[in-house]
């Protein structure tokens, strides 16, 4: 059976290497291609180089060959590489796996329009496991309905750009959603000096900034007399690399569509 190939962006960042790691370690899996931006210093070298093997990939800038190249690339970057990378994957026919946050509706808007002549898994957190909390967060939303007031707080890294995280508004998004809301009608995102007493079915955001922290994210369902906390905590990234690559074979095969990780759970 020929192995599924593989392509990853920013081959050189700890999101990169994960990858690179993982597929190394995956019998169904062979890497073919590492994108790096323009005058990075990791340029020309391979692509195992920074893990301590040889991959016999060259870390490379050229994104039409790299993705001609791939049956599957995957993008942990900025939305306007991903952009540039979803532009390259739609001409020469190449599945894709987006784990950047952070697009403006526009840019949501071009990979739906993508997704109408190639295969793209698109989700805000590839983990399995927050991919499971996803779906407790709609069971304890049915459940507990109305009666109790939501929060949500997330931690990250200090180097991360977009605030709340991803994976944060979309748990807000799975809550509201089970309610019978909409996230922007109801959302909370910042609180300061005197603001009155909590108005009810909002659902507020929290957020932590520091360090090196790789990702935490808990919702809060405080009722009285009691409170359910429903919490993951990323302690590296191997989880979003797995994730990544078994999203990858999910779309093995497949001729377009836009699917999300429960999709890829669902198999």
């Amino acid at each position: 059976m020929d192995k599924l190939k593989i392509a990853v962006c920013g081959a050189s960042g700890k999101m990169g290497r994960a990858l690179i790691a993982c597929v190394r370690d995956d019998e169904a899996l062979t890497l073919v291609g590492a994108l790096e931006l323009p005058g990075n210093a990791c340029l020309g070298r391979d692509a195992g180089g920074l893990l301590g093997f040889d991959s016999g990939v060259v870390i490379s800038s050229d994104i039409d060959a790299v993705t001609s190249s791939a049956d599957v690339l995957i993008d942990f970057t900025r939305p306007e590489g991903t952009i540039e990378h979803l532009k390259a994957c739609t001409s020469n026919n190449t599945a894709m796996v987006i784990g950047t946050t952070g697009f403006t509706d526009i840019q949501k808007d071009l990979i739906k329009q993508a997704a109408e002549s190639i295969p793209l898994v698109i989700a805000p957190n590839m983990s399995v496991g927050v991919n499971v909390l996803l779906r407790l967060l709609k069971i304890a939303s049915i459940a507990l309905d109305d009666e109790y007031d939501i929060e949500i707080v997330e931690a990250h890294h200090k180097h991360k750009v977009d605030a709340p995280s991803g994976t944060a508004l979309r748990m807000g998004e799975v809550i509201a959603d089970s309610l019978g809301r909409g996230l922007s009608d109801c959302a909370v995102y910042a609180r300061e000096g005197y603001t009155g007493a909590r108005e009810p079915k909002t659902i507020g955001f929290s957020t932590v900034r520091a360090g090196d922290i790789v990702g935490e994210h808990t919702a809060i369902f405080a009722g009285t007399g009691e409170r359910i906390e429903i919490t993951h905590k990323a302690s590296n990234r191997s989880n979003f690399a797995v994730g990544a690559l078994r999203a990858a074979k999910f779309l093995s095969g497949k001729k377009d569509g836009l699917f999300d990780m429960q999709d890829v759970l669902n198999g």
